[in-house]
Formats: structure tokens, sequence, C-alpha cells
């Protein structure tokens, strides 16, 4: 496969009934707000301009979708943990994000991505306890890799694999070698 596909973006959904009608396999990518999931999609891409990266928590609000060629379909969610909306509006976003989740039958495998330079925190094990209970397939991927030593990306690694088990996937926006493997999986599915 071409280390990068052709990445453009499609539209944003605030709900479901809002979402695009297409037949490729869709990858939601769930994290804590700043774990990095528009960097994610941007370094997939080879183009930093794609997803609206912030340095301020919370600034993704919809679902954004990002086609891949004619291959896969990244959707980036609002992050959990962190954002400077009303008690109502968070709730208003659960409840459209889970019926997305849920009910959405183009999602093929959701992608967790997690920080390496920090330790697992409590949101990040709810989503995943939420994720098992409805038995829905998932793999990890450990972001900003590049700004931990190797060694500590190894450790990183290994304990989110103790924790987490299953699929997992180191990922660094500066340097593209990690790529190939997350853009093969996609593909494959």
């Amino acid at each position: 496969m071409s280390k990068f596909l052709q990445a453009k973006f499609l539209i944003s959904a605030e709900k479901l009934s809002q979402c695009p009608n297409y037949d490729l396999p869709e990858f939601p990518l769930l994290g804590r707000s700043n774990v990095g999931k528009s960097s994610f999609i941007n370094g997939l891409a080879n183009n930093k301009k794609l997803a609206k990266t912030s340095n301020v928590p919370g600034k993704t609000r919809l679902i954004n979708f990002f086609k891949f060629s004619d291959k896969f379909i990244i959707a980036d969610l609002p992050g959990y943990g962190y954002a400077k909306v009303s008690h109502e509006a968070r709730n208003k976003w659960q409840k459209y994000l889970e019926e997305y989740l849920l009910k959405r039958e183009q999602i093929k495998c959701l992608v967790q991505l997690v920080d390496a330079r920090h330790e697992l925190q409590k949101n990040d094990y709810q989503m995943r306890e939420w994720v098992l209970e409805y038995k829905l397939p998932i793999i990890t991927v450990v972001t900003k890799t590049d700004q931990i030593s190797k060694n500590k990306v190894q450790s990183a690694l290994a304990h989110v694999r103790k924790e987490f088990g299953g699929e997992i996937y180191p990922f660094s926006a500066v340097d593209n070698r990690y790529n190939e493997d997350i853009l093969n999986f996609f593909s494959a599915e």
C-alpha cells in the first residue's frame, strides 16, 4: 500500500441522521480532548491542514468525516473528559454519540486514542468499559510517542496492552514510521 492515501474532509454532523451515506468502512476516533485525534488524521493523510488542530481542549463539537481515497472513512468525534460546555450540551452530545456508535452500520472498528506521555485516565477506562459492555470492536492507538524517549514508548505500549489488551498501535504526528501498520489495518477491514 502506498504510504499515503488521498484524504479529504467530507462533512460534519451533529447526530446519526445527518451522517453521510456511503459503503466504505468507517473508523470513529475516541479519545480525551487534546489526545491528538486531529493530528492522527493529519499524520495519516500527510496533510497538516486537513483536520483542524487546537491547543484548546474541546474544540471538536461535531462528528467530522474524512475520506481516505476510496478505502475507508475516519470519523473524528468530540473528545471526552474536557470541554467548556453546559451540562445540558454535554448530555446532548453523549446521547447523539451513543446513538451514532451503536447504530451506525458502516462502523467497522472503534479507535481509542490514548496519550503516551500520561497514565491512562479514569475517563479512558470508562470509555473502554462502555465499548466492551456493548461488545463493539476496538483497537488502541498510543499517540505522541515522539514526545517521550524510546524506552518510555515501549513501557507505555506495554502498560496499555496490559490494561486494555487487543491491538495496540504506536503513533507519532511528527514521525510517519508507524503509519503503514495503521493504514494497512484500516484498509484490510
